[in-house]
């Protein structure tokens, strides 16, 4: 099993992997002296003819031989671990930057949680593979004709009969392979869809204990896992059976070679010498090979990984021209623009809409559309019928669009750390400049009663209100200064006061910003200079507040509809 694209992309590894066999080779050599050794001292013993001289003589070279066998051993190991090392950061670098080639749509290809998997558990497999398994791949092609050239000098018909036995057991192992890589391919699904589900599962807990659906849920989690536990109990047992296969014709092939070398012993063929060294050293024909089988398995998850991994990587982005935009004016325009998540249920439909006029607002019920339009803006899915300055978005350089472009939706990241690390990842604003942002989204009292800019934050924002991590996410879009800002249903969720403050900082930037404003309460888009409205994925009106409403169409409706709760509630 010999993979030549990954022994191409790992190419930095290979004079590591070469060392680990010489130190094998000369780990070997030291064996052969050591056994040769105490064949001769046998030897001498049975012919009375052991001196002390002799004893110490021998001693001496084998306890030099011991030395460099240990020195060896030990550098062989530090050679693994360095291939290893440059094997994880040689993959995770570049399955890194494929992902930052491809973009923001890279889930087109890979979920988040498969993506995590094979970065984190398939690369430590494919550790094994580089680490262990080529070096022990091409120590078992070496040793063998090592040991029969070697074996030549006491019995040639042993050293033919060892020899002829050890292509068996990679035999064996490529017979095992035909059904291993089936199997693998199953195992590594089942590991992933575990992945997903686990993963989804953990992050809606509190929803599924809300609506006492945990029970349902671990239910289905243990099939997934009891899946899961099948099909490793299927590849344990291919190994097992596999290992015995190759015992057998390791201890087959030994005795073999052991018999032949006692039968030309006894016609005087072969001398006492040359009996035990062969008996003693036919095992060494056979302990590479049977040892390459043990990584065998291992070897092979990591390849079932790699295809992924590499599948991946040869995602084509040939038609990814990056084209990169201008400091002109951002305006988008999309013209007929249809899109589908899947083919069963089409999302949009003949899309057209322009941002010319500065303050743009997007409005309709929940599941019209809304927030896909923002996502295929931001480039989470690829479309066609978008140009940004006269370039499609597909065509433009994502990290390039970042620096524009600003998205803010209604659930934001909000960082374990303090509020410094969640408004200045980079450290390259002021101290000022982060409580001029904190001002504007009244969040600089709060903070200043408690520990300033170092004030700690928990994992997701956990001690924070909703609307306070919503303004404390505004305040990061504030700092950064971009051109377009995107609003995608801010002010969902949150409190009356985190409301007001999240509406009258997104007034004041559309001022001399561009704003897109994605709501489903318009009231908010009162002062947009061109609302859209959706219904079931099209565009079923347009216009400003006032001429919409003069419609008396859908946009009214919902207008009337939300005003008369709203003063019910109050």
């Amino acid at each position: 099993m010999f993979d030549k694209r990954l022994i191409k992309e790992l190419s930095d590894a290979l004079p590591y992997i070469i060392k680990q066999v010489i130190c094998q080779w000369i780990g070997l050599i030291c064996n052969v002296v050591l056994t040769l050794g105490l064949c001769y001292m046998f030897n001498q013993l049975i012919h009375h003819t052991l001196t002390m001289t002799i004893i110490v003589r021998i001693l001496f070279i084998l306890l030099m031989t011991f030395i460099i066998r240990g020195f060896v051993l030990k550098q062989q190991s530090h050679f693994a671990y360095l291939s290893a090392s440059q094997t994880k950061r040689t993959l995770r670098i570049k399955l890194f930057d494929k992902i930052r080639e491809i973009g923001m749509h890279y889930q087109d290809y890979v979920t988040t949680s498969e993506l995590v998997q094979l970065s984190v558990e398939g690369i430590n497999q494919l550790e094994t593979y580089v680490s262990l398994y080529l070096p022990q791949l091409f120590y078992s092609v070496l040793a063998p004709v090592t040991l029969f050239i070697i074996t030549l000098f006491f019995d040639t018909r042993s050293a033919f009969v060892l020899l002829i036995f050890v292509p068996l057991i990679p035999i064996s192992i490529i017979v095992v392979q035909k059904f291993a890589k089936k199997l693998l391919s199953k195992y590594w699904t089942s590991y992933t869809t575990l992945g997903d589900g686990f993963l989804e599962n953990l992050q809606g807990l509190t929803t599924f204990k809300i609506y006492g659906s945990d029970a349902y849920k671990q239910k289905q989690m243990n099939i997934e896992a009891e899946n899961f536990r099948k099909v490793t109990m299927r590849v344990l047992i291919m190994q097992l059976n596999s290992i015995s296969v190759m015992d057998i014709v390791a201890y087959g092939g030994a005795a073999l070679g052991s018999f032949c070398a006692l039968y030309g012993y006894d016609q005087g063929s072969v001398s006492l010498i040359g009996a035990m060294f062969i008996i003693l050293i036919s095992f060494e024909y056979f302990i590479p090979m049977r040892q390459l089988g043990s990584y065998f398995h291992i070897a092979m998850n990591g390849m079932a990984a790699s295809e992924k991994i590499f599948k991946i990587m040869d995602v084509d982005m040939n038609n990814h021209a990056h084209q990169t935009l201008s400091h002109q004016p951002m305006d988008i325009h999309i013209n007929h623009l249809d899109f589908s998540y899947d083919n069963d249920r089409q999302i949009l439909k003949d899309i057209s809409l322009s941002t010319d006029k500065g303050f743009t607002g997007i409005v309709g019920e929940s599941g019209s559309g809304k927030s896909t339009i923002a996502k295929l803006i931001m480039g989470y899915y690829q479309c066609e019928h978008m140009q940004i300055q006269g370039i499609e978005r597909s065509q433009l350089d994502d990290e390039d669009f970042m620096e524009h472009f600003i998205y803010v939706t209604h659930d934001p990241m909000i960082f374990k750390g303090n509020v410094r690390d969640n408004l200045d990842y980079l450290g390259q604003y002021t101290d000022q400049q982060c409580w001029d942002v904190l001002k504007q989204v009244q969040l600089d009292g709060y903070f200043k009663n408690q520990n300033g800019l170092e004030t700690e934050i928990l994992e997701s924002g956990s001690n924070l209100s909703g609307g306070q991590k919503q303004r404390l996410n505004l305040a990061r879009a504030l700092l950064y200064d971009g051109d377009v800002y995107i609003f995608d249903e801010a002010t969902s969720n949150i409190d009356v006061e985190s409301e007001e403050a999240i509406l009258d900082v997104i007034q004041q930037i559309a001022k001399y910003k561009k704003v897109i404003l994605i709501t489903h309460r318009l009231s908010s888009v009162q002062l947009c200079h061109e609302i859209y409205v959706l219904d079931e994925g099209q565009i079923v009106e347009k216009g400003d507040h006032e001429s919409l409403r003069a419609q008396h169409g859908l946009y009214d409706q919902l207008f009337i509809q939300q005003e008369a709760l709203e003063v019910y509630r109050s």
